[in-house]
């Protein structure tokens, strides 16, 4: 291996091993050599926290057998520097403590500091230690020890001290979604406010809204000034968990792969319409449930781009559709802020599949 202290690149070019040429998202594996650059900066891991997607994928394709889900990760960081799985091409992130930081990082990270990441595992060089052998299979947190490696392009918080590391962990985790979701619908009501005649605030309706990420925007919605909002879960149980929290003004059940079944659902049209469903084949649910010239925002890693496309031709859907990137400026801001300002919010958080424990 190269070593990473001769010559650097802000995005991370000097860690790709193959093919050259790319940027580390692309890359088929990348270097994770521990010694840094001027400016990069060393974590030392604590957990990670694979995307929805991602683990939903691997737990299927495993049976939920903890030993094989164990096997796959470890192969997959193994072989490619990284953590991104082949099929759904999505990774998550990790917290851990800094150990280094370069003296030319624009991060302002120190040493010591516990910090969460807020860049894809696809792109960030990681080697795990441990075996992942405190990983019981059963969550998206992974407990974890080995090495991680920020770019001076990277993103990174530190952790709050008032709340659990894994409740943290899991907001930050979606914090994109309530902030793209909140800037979309503020700006759709002030555009509409300022026109003569407008019909005022939008109605707002999130597929998958008892989830991590759902819940986070029926909130930020509401905060940004929503008329209505709407949201479609797909069993009884969280419909009776999320209409008991009173972050939606109507809570409908549907399949979220069934388009026809979605757009009688919700009964009337959105003007925006937020997806944040952790399987394929939610899109033209979502096209035919919004009004024209409304706006869709995908914030799955499962969204197909072809199946978006086609689909709003096919309907002939005069939708905007927007593909939530992960990143908005304040985002872990906003979204630690509705957390601790709505206690539906965090009730949500902490009782989804009993998975954050409060340490």
């Amino acid at each position: 291996m190269a070593d990473p202290r001769t010559s650097t690149s802000p995005v991370g070019l000097h860690r790709v091993m193959e093919p050259p040429g790319v940027l580390p998202q692309a890359a088929a594996r990348l270097d994770t050599d521990p010694r840094i650059g001027p400016d990069e900066v060393r974590v030392r891991v604590e957990r990670l926290n694979l995307d929805a997607a991602s683990y939903r994928q691997l737990h299927t394709a495993h049976g939920g057998d903890p030993d094989a889900l164990r096997r796959a990760v470890l192969e997959i960081i193994h072989a490619r520097g990284k953590m991104q799985n082949p099929v759904t091409g999505s990774g998550g992130m990790l917290v851990g403590v800094v150990e280094e930081a370069g003296p030319a990082s624009p991060l302002g990270l120190r040493p010591g500091e516990r910090i969460a990441t807020l860049v894809s595992l696809t792109l960030t060089p990681l080697a795990i230690t441990d075996g992942l052998a405190r990983w019981d299979g059963r969550s998206e947190q992974v407990p974890a020890e080995g090495h991680a490696i920020l770019f001076a392009r990277s993103i990174a918080a530190v952790l709050p001290a008032d709340l659990p590391v894994p409740l943290a962990l899991s907001v930050m985790d979606v914090c994109g979604a309530p902030a793209l979701t909140h800037r979309v619908v503020r700006r759709y009501r002030e555009r509409r406010e300022t026109a003569p005649g407008g019909p005022g605030a939008p109605v707002v309706a999130v597929l998958g809204a008892a989830g991590k990420s759902g819940s986070l925007s029926l909130a930020a919605a509401r905060r940004a000034g929503a008329a209505r909002t709407i949201g479609l879960v797909p069993t009884e149980e969280e419909e009776r968990r999320l209409a008991a929290t009173g972050l939606a003004d109507k809570v409908v059940r549907a399949d979220a792969r069934d388009p026809v079944a979605v757009a009688a659902a919700l009964g009337e049209p959105a003007d925006v319409t937020v997806v944040c469903v952790d399987v394929p084949g939610c899109e033209h649910g979502a096209i035919l449930a919004t009004a024209p010239g409304g706006t869709v925002v995908f914030f799955s890693m499962a969204t197909s781009f072809a199946a978006a496309a086609l689909g709003a031709e096919g309907l002939a859907a005069d939708v905007t559709m927007l593909i939530g990137n992960g990143y908005v400026p304040g985002h872990v801001d906003l979204a630690l802020d509705l957390l601790r300002s709505e206690p539906a919010v965090r009730a949500l958080f902490t009782a989804r599949d009993g998975m954050i424990r409060q340490e």
